[in-house]
């Protein structure tokens, strides 16, 4: 039986809580382990939850970004559900490179549909696994931030983090 794995790690930025099942990232995010789980499927809600100092791996990678290996966080695996373009976006936000930001627009293009550009923002929101699928690396034709589920200082501590601000 599958357990899921929960950890609540101290980052420069803020505590990032993190929810693996086995070694894969299913939810990751600057909000509090009970949040966390509220968000993820209720089919996985339902599996044994067990508190853990560290998860294996995924602890280790993510300490290894703060510390300045922004490019630690490509070892972690992930799964999220979601519709078709939402998991086209996803996949197109882990080859967003540290340090480099696309538009809402261009995540679209590349996710399959030029005119897609509300369901890419709305693919941004409904990340589950911030950070690691790097939502904080989208941003406005222009240049501007746009949004960011846990705040905008968060968005902008990254970015800077990564040399892109």
């Amino acid at each position: 039986m599958q357990v899921l794995l929960r950890t609540t790690l101290k980052t420069p930025v803020g505590a990032l809580s993190l929810i693996s099942r086995e070694h894969i990232l299913i939810a990751a995010g600057f909000t509090s382990q009970d949040k966390l789980l509220d968000s993820i499927s209720k089919q996985e809600r339902q599996l044994e939850s067990k508190k853990v100092n560290q998860i294996p791996i995924i602890s280790d990678l993510v300490s290894d970004y703060f510390d300045g290996d922004l490019k630690a966080l490509d070892g972690i695996k992930v799964d999220q559900e979601g519709e078709k373009f939402s998991q086209s976006a996803w996949r197109v936000m882990r080859k967003v490179s540290p340090g480099k930001t696309i538009s809402y627009a261009d995540l679209a293009k590349r996710a399959g549909s030029d005119d897609a550009v509300r369901a890419a923002g709305s693919a941004c929101a409904r990340n589950l696994i911030a950070l690691v699928v790097p939502c904080h690396r989208i941003v406005k034709t222009g240049g501007a931030l746009g949004n960011y589920a846990y705040g905008l200082r968060y968005k902008e501590w990254l970015l800077k983090h990564e040399g892109a601000l």
